[in-house]
């Protein structure tokens, strides 16, 4: 039998958050109703008060509703219920949650789910799913259900979405996954300028007794695979495709922020870092470029695709900003050069060939390197196989010092 947590505004949406509760239960499972609403007191009586989630946070609740500034009271909650359900799931007393919202019970209740780990079930059923869910999903695996209509009360629609809703995160937590033979876990990033370096090093790290997660560095991509090497959730990291920060200092459309890198530092990861498609910025369609990019190397990647080539100021400071975070690193971490091109196209005779950004690039990395860390350069290109070998088989001695060390 599993506890699942029903949360939500039960100030407005309690007679909702109820039928999914007994839905629930009627499969079987244990529910605890969590109250987050910051309105009138709650329709029905909850498990835990938004008073309770709000003391865990530290919040003096009753001075901030005092002041009934409803977009306050939803920030704060937001952040108390991200602290509560998380405390409650590392503690194992809840297996999942599932909630149903508008927009400020969206807002509070995913940014609860987005505290959990991939792999934990979570619900939410929202007026906001059929549009733009980034921002509420982030990089967890949150399932939104459309309401279709509003969650105001229960009616003939309703209902049925509101039962397959908590069918669904029942049937969630029933299921159990096997992993008594599951491998060590390394996460990999791959674009498709660095296709062939990342499928030629998979066997080689399988061969060692490693399974690969691989993330398409487009801004959600890199963030996603942050997000697992922040929770420890992998042994190893094969940065090979560090390419969204070159958007991010172009303004490109495939940032993944400017804490790009950091997760192998904050969690103590080993890894092999590459500077892997940094000759390229991404923007949209050719007419969406902005002007001031008008006059430098442009490829056309595809009809939605506009490439941009690095220039030598720009592959300094790229150089500077990847060896700063490296030096963050504190397990074995090694950076790979690969001396006959960062992509397909920079490779001697291709559209973004330019030795010298490239040997800006190179030669800022190693100036602004911390001498403790090793740095190889390798006479090929990226996606060349003595490369990609070079690159697996010294993640692995990384990960293997690091374990050795450990001991």
């Amino acid at each position: 039998m599993a506890v699942i947590a029903v949360l939500g505004t039960l100030d407005t949406k309690g007679q909702e958050h109820q039928f999914v509760a007994e839905c629930i239960k009627a499969r079987g499972h244990d529910v605890l109703l969590i109250d987050v609403g910051s309105g009138a007191p709650a329709s029905i009586k909850p498990d835990v008060t938004r008073e309770e989630v709000a003391q865990s946070a530290g919040l003096d609740w009753a001075s901030l509703s005092a002041r009934h500034d409803r977009g306050e009271c939803v920030s704060a909650m937001s952040q108390a219920a991200q602290q509560f359900l998380k405390r409650l799931a590392d503690q194992r007393r809840v297996d999942g949650v599932i909630s149903l919202g508008g927009g400020g019970g969206t807002a509070i209740a995913t940014a609860a789910m987005r505290s959990l780990p991939v792999g934990f079930p979570k619900v939410m059923v929202s007026t906001l799913a059929s549009g733009n869910t980034a921002h509420y999903i982030g990089t967890k695996d949150i399932v939104m259900f459309p309401s279709v209509v509003d969650v105001a009360g229960l009616n003939r629609v309703s209902r049925r979405v509101f039962t397959q809703a908590a069918g669904a995160i029942c049937g969630m937590v029933e299921t159990e996954l096997d992993v008594s033979s599951a491998k060590p876990l390394i996460a990999a990033s791959m674009f498709g300028n660095t296709t062939e370096c990342i499928d030629h090093a998979i066997p080689i790290l399988e061969q060692a007794g490693y399974e690969v997660l691989v993330f398409h560095a487009t801004g959600t991509g890199g963030q996603a695979m942050e997000s697992l090497v922040r929770d420890a959730l992998v042994d190893g990291v094969l940065d090979v495709t560090t390419t969204e920060w070159a958007d991010e200092l172009l303004g490109g459309v495939l940032s993944a922020g400017p804490g790009r890198l950091d997760a192998a530092a904050d969690a103590n990861i080993p890894a092999v870092v590459v500077p892997g498609c940094l000759d390229m910025a991404n923007f949209g369609e050719r007419e969406s470029l902005p002007t001031k990019f008008e006059g430098r190397n442009i490829y056309i990647h595809n009809p939605q695709v506009t490439l941009v080539r690095t220039n030598a100021d720009e592959c300094r400071e790229l150089g500077r900003i990847v060896a700063e975070k490296v030096n963050r690193y504190s397990a074995p971490v090694t950076v790979l050069i690969p001396l006959q091109g960062i992509s397909v196209i920079s490779a001697a005779g291709q559209p973004f060939y330019d030795p010298v950004a490239d040997t800006a690039l190179f030669d800022s990395l190693a100036e602004h390197l911390s001498p403790t860390i090793p740095i190889k350069h390798i006479d090929a290109n990226i996606n060349d196989a003595v490369f990609a070998e070079a690159c697996a088989q010294t993640l692995v001695q990384n990960i293997r010092s690091y374990q050795s060390s450990a001991v």
